[in-house]
């Protein structure tokens, strides 16, 4: 608004180089104007604008954030479908001139599984979060989830990297199989890895289709590591031996399909579906008869990272005040996302996953030890209680965690080198036909990656 020459004068105290009160004497109508436009809600709100995977953020931290800082701020939330979802469109993003600003690109937070860390960073799709070490909630976090997110610029673990992605909710691979059919049959209640084996479950196993998880439980039944750098020397029996129980798995497993795994086992088609937390323990409060199980040699961890998009490497004059840098809210967000407050959906099952605040930071060195929370011991196998008329599950689950013992055992998944890459195209190209597995994986091995020169291989959650 021009003011000309007009005498305006300063009542009150000053707030932010804005006065309580602003008179124009000579100009009633200009200062009823002026009034007017300070009380517009947006006249002086920051703007946060959130790409979510769906089903990740508990709806009560999005009312609690809002209330929390008050009308300043403008709060845009919106919910993607997959990992691997958001991943395409960051990657198609980088493929375009030009930047829509409805692009997931130009929002200033997006959901990166850690399994796609290493795809996003190297890809240029995210950028890293600086000076981490100057926050609050960086302090919250301990050693392991550092070592874990810190990263060179080709997205491996690297101590002196950067932090890339901000931790919120993490979990683990699990086993759920039907308690009605185990017991009409008589089969033994499944326990670890090996019992996929089992010829009376031949057919009647589904599973999720990521590459990752399936070799990583070939090498768990095998009594190696998720993160084996080499079949010959680091499995037992060698990279023969692995490939025999790889193809003797994909024989037992009926669908691997990361979308209707599930809706296989709760129609009965299947007995058993092996999946992530985040996509089991929701429909196991659905269903009857279930038990819900973490393989006690040890299971793959994963984690959903808040993530900037590295929307300033794009030119475009479509994108607002994003282009400048993220919002200067993300740093709130983050904090607000790791407080102990935060945890209370998860602890009471009522959201799956666990919060990053209660993931043990030696888990290795720590054998001996009982984790406990809130006084109940995570070696325990209990029935979990969930909401007041909903059915029941038995899991060895704790707090949405694998007991202490189990998770000392388990591993989140590290990026491959070229060499052990190799070695899992090896398993891949020999894959026999049938069950709908070769067109999913195939379609993802040569997707993404092959666009970026890049050939990671990871889960697609």
């Amino acid at each position: 608004m021009f003011l000309g020459r007009t005498c305006f004068i300063f009542k009150g105290n000053q707030i932010g180089g804005i006065s309580e009160k602003l008179e124009f004497p000579e100009n009633e109508e200009l200062t009823k104007a002026f009034e007017k436009w300070r009380a517009k809600p947006y006249a002086l709100t920051v703007p946060l604008r959130i790409a979510a995977l769906r089903g990740s953020v508990p709806p009560a931290w999005i009312k609690d954030f809002m209330q929390a800082q008050g009308k300043r701020m403008k709060l845009r939330v919106e919910f993607q479908g997959s990992l691997r979802g958001i991943i395409s469109e960051l990657a198609s993003a980088l493929l375009k001139e030009r930047l829509s600003p409805q692009s997931i690109m130009a929002a200033d937070l997006v959901t990166v599984g850690d399994s796609w860390l290493d795809l996003a960073i190297c890809g240029e799709m995210i950028e890293p979060i600086k000076n981490p070490e100057q926050q609050e909630w960086f302090n919250r976090l301990n050693n392991r989830w550092k070592v874990h997110l810190r990263r060179d610029h080709n997205g491996q673990i690297d101590p002196r990297g950067e932090i890339w992605g901000v931790p919120y909710r993490w979990g683990s691979m699990v086993v759920a199989y039907r308690k009605d059919k185990f017991a009409k049959y008589k089969i033994p209640a499944i326990e670890d890895w090996e019992d996929l084996w089992r010829p009376e479950l031949r057919g009647k196993i589904s599973m999720v289709d990521s590459p990752r998880e399936i070799v990583g439980a070939v090498l768990k039944y095998m009594g190696a590591s998720y993160n084996a750098k080499n079949f010959e020397h680091d499995v037992p029996g060698g990279r023969n031996a692995v490939k025999e129980h790889f193809l003797m798995l994909q024989r037992q497993v009926r669908l691997f399909d990361s979308v209707h795994y599930l809706k296989a086992f709760g129609s009965g088609d299947v007995w058993v579906a092996v999946g992530w937390t985040s996509d089991v323990i929701p429909a196991a409060k659905r269903m009857s008869n279930v038990a819900v199980v973490v393989p006690k040699s040890g299971t793959s961890l994963w984690a959903d990272l808040w993530s900037i998009p590295a929307t300033s490497s794009i030119p475009s004059d479509k994108v607002g005040g994003r282009v400048r840098g993220p919002s200067p809210l993300i740093h709130q967000w983050f904090d607000f996302c790791l407080q102990p407050a935060r945890a209370t959906p998860f602890e009471q099952d009522v959201f799956p996953g666990a919060s990053p605040l209660f993931l043990p930071d030696n888990m290795l060195d720590n054998t001996d030890k009982n984790v406990s929370i809130q006084g109940k011991s995570t070696n325990a196998f209990e029935t979990t209680p969930v909401r007041e008329g909903a059915p029941q599950f038995d899991t060895n689950l704790v707090a949405g965690m694998p007991p202490a013992n189990i998770l000392q055992k388990s591993e989140f998944l590290e990026p491959l080198s070229d060499k052990t890459l190799l070695e899992y195209k090896w398993l891949l190209t020999d894959m026999e036909e049938g069950q709908g597995w070769p067109s999913t994986l195939w379609q993802y091995l040569k997707g993404i990656r092959e666009t970026f020169k890049i050939a990671p291989i990871r889960g697609v959650r």
